[in-house]
Parts: structure tokens; C-alpha cells; sequence
């Protein structure tokens, strides 16, 4: 296949699905990766779509390569988000050895958790604080500490959260698509949500809407490895996952 066959093919599927992924091209190209890369980086440079890690978007796909404070993400969407932590929290069980993420939705899932025969594990300063006035057993993972979300991230977290295997999880994400998975600009903080799931056994991700067919740089899980809580979709690719949940009116 020529270099403009494929572009055109490339062009064609992202103006189509939104978004698309290196192996996925792989296969639909029968091209290697590198080849794939190369095409992409020559589409972005002349504004045909927008390269990101393991892949590319079309240029209506909102990319978001930088993190809000807390305060900021506090205010986007908080009703939703409430009816997500409200869902979520009745999740959790008698004896669940509980991961709770560092993010507005999995702090207020911690307003609603009512569950005191569990134990509970976060990788944040905010959510420890809430957790510890509930009364509730309660484990903060070692690291450094990130200024804008309060999450605890580094090399020391990630050798804790090794030797520990959860029931049951919840993690935010700033953004959610099929093609590129769960994603978030801060490197660290991927490779800690990362890590965190790989030990769970439950899986949720806790997602207001704005976050679908958003993507960011770094992705720290597939779409179908996690359950997600979300409100409504107005976008109607994703009522046929049998993994999204819808909760919000």
C-alpha cells in the first residue's frame, strides 16, 4: 500500500471512530509500528489529526494535556458526580480490602461510604483525612506528593501498592475512550492508577460524562478492564459496552 493509500485510510477511520490506536492500524494497514508512527506524526504535522501516545484522535476529539486543581474539578459536574460516589459506595462489601484513587469523584465517594467492617487504601491526602474522621481502618501509601491533586505518587508508593491485593477499587480519569482507554497527563499518576489496578480484582472506574471521548497523554488502562460509573451518555457508541453503567437522571 502507498504512503497516500494509507493516509487516506488512517484519515478515514479517525473521522469515523474519533480516535484510533497503533495496533489497531497495524493490523488494518498490515504495516508495522514504526511505519504507523511515521504516518502519524507526518498527519499531525500537517493538522490532518492529533498524534498522542499509542495513537491519534481527530481534531474535534478534546485533548487534554494538563491538570486542573482540585478546587477547578470540584465545581465541573459535581451533582453527577455525587450520583456516581453515591452508587459506588454501596459497592463496597463486609471484609473488602478497599482502593480508593486520589480525585473529586473518589473523594466524594468517600462522603457516602457508610461500610465499617471494610479496610481501605488510598493514595491520597484528602481521602485519608475524610476516611480516618469516619473512623474507618484506614492506609496511606509513602511517596511524594503531588501539589495539584494531593496524590501520593513515586517509586515508593508503587513498591507499596505491590505487595498489597485489593477486592474492590475505584479510580478517577481525565479521560475515557475506547480507543486509547483510561488516560491522564501526569506520568506518575498513571503509573500508580496502573499498578493499583493490576492488584485489584473489582475494578471501577468513577467517570462523569465529560470525561468520554476525552483523551490525555498517558494511558494507565484498556476501556474494558474496569466497570464505569458514569451519568447519562448522550453519546450513543457507548450504550452497546456492557461495562459502562449509567446512574445519574
Amino acid at each position: 500500500m502507498l504512503t497516500e493509500e494509507r493516509w487516506g485510510t488512517i484519515l478515514e477511520l479517525v473521522e469515523r471512530e474519533k480516535a484510533v490506536s497503533v495496533p489497531e492500524l497495524e493490523k488494518r494497514l498490515g504495516v508495522s509500528a514504526s511505519t504507523i508512527r511515521r504516518d502519524l506524526t507526518q498527519l499531525n504535522s500537517m493538522g490532518k489529526l492529533i498524534k498522542v501516545h499509542g495513537g491519534a484522535t481527530s481534531i474535534e476529539t478534546q485533548y487534554v494535556g494538563k491538570d486542573l486543581s482540585m478546587d477547578e474539578k470540584y465545581l465541573l459536574n459535581s451533582e453527577e458526580k455525587m450520583d456516581i460516589a453515591r452508587y459506588a459506595a454501596r459497592l463496597i462489601a463486609p471484609g473488602d480490602y478497599v482502593y480508593i484513587d486520589a480525585g473529586t469523584t473518589t473523594e466524594m465517594l468517600v462522603d457516602f461510604i457508610k461500610e465499617q467492617k471494610a479496610t481501605y487504601v488510598t493514595n491520597s491526602l484528602t481521602n485519608a483525612r475524610k476516611l480516618v474522621r469516619k473512623g474507618l481502618h484506614v492506609f496511606l501509601t509513602g511517596g511524594e506528593v503531588k501539589g495539584t491533586t494531593e496524590a501520593v505518587i513515586g517509586v515508593e508508593a508503587a513498591e507499596y501498592l505491590r505487595k498489597l491485593h485489593f477486592t474492590i477499587g475505584f479510580w478517577g480519569t481525565n479521560g475515557a475512550s475506547p480507543e486509547c482507554g483510561f488516560t491522564t497527563p501526569d506520568q506518575n499518576e498513571a503509573m500508580i492508577k496502573r499498578i493499583s489496578m493490576e492488584q485489584t480484582e473489582k475494578r471501577y472506574i468513577l467517570c462523569d460524562r465529560s470525561k468520554f471521548s476525552v483523551i490525555s497523554p498517558v494511558s494507565f488502562a484498556q476501556f474494558d478492564e474496569a466497570v464505569v460509573i458514569t451519568g447519562k451518555l448522550s453519546d450513543r457508541k457507548y450504550k452497546k459496552y456492557e461495562n459502562v453503567v449509567e446512574v445519574a437522571k
